[in-house]
């Protein structure tokens, strides 16, 4: 597979569908250990004078381990043909499971990080931010019943794009 990259302002991307609905797998690490998780959570816009993206990792995650590690990881986007390798992606821990061998992705390694050579678009990304997000802060306090019975508060990431990469 190859990859060719293109500049922000080329994009054809809906957040809300591509993120929200479609699910995202954020990776990490190099060629000698990764972790890659589902992700629906997470945002896309200009802030600082940078092309960003936002996502938000539960501590729990194996992959946080993997972010807060590394300056760069990668937010990847795939075709409908790839849901259950993304159900798999966010179903289980790479603790205790191969996921490249249990979705069948082939690891794609690229700018000192990684991603799957079947994702149609890939965000190389840097954190520029992160910031956790307790309870005192939530304005919208119906919030922490709904999707914090565990009172695991996710950490948001902010990261400039570097580059974007859609396939050829």
């Amino acid at each position: 597979m190859s990859f060719r990259e293109i500049k922000a302002e080329e994009l054809t991307f809906n957040p809300f569908t591509r993120i929200g609905s479609d699910w995202m797998l954020i990776t990490a690490g190099d060629e000698k250990k990764f972790n890659t998780m589902t992700a629906s959570w997470g945002g896309a816009g200009v802030f600082w004078g940078k092309n960003v993206v936002t996502c938000y990792i539960r501590p729990q995650r194996y992959t946080k381990e993997f972010v807060d590690a590394n300056d760069t990881f990668t937010l990847s986007f795939y075709g409908p043909e790839y849901k259950k390798a993304l159900n798999i992606c966010g179903s289980v821990s790479g603790r205790d499971h191969d996921k490249v061998t249990e979705t069948g992705l082939t690891p794609y390694f690229t700018d000192g990080t990684a991603a799957f050579e079947e994702a149609d678009l890939i965000f190389v990304c840097k954190k520029i931010y992160q910031d956790e997000m307790p309870y005192e802060n939530f304005i919208a306090k119906e919030n922490d019943a709904k999707w914090y019975p565990n009172k695991d508060y996710h950490t948001m990431y902010m990261a400039e794009i570097l580059k974007i990469l859609v396939k050829d």
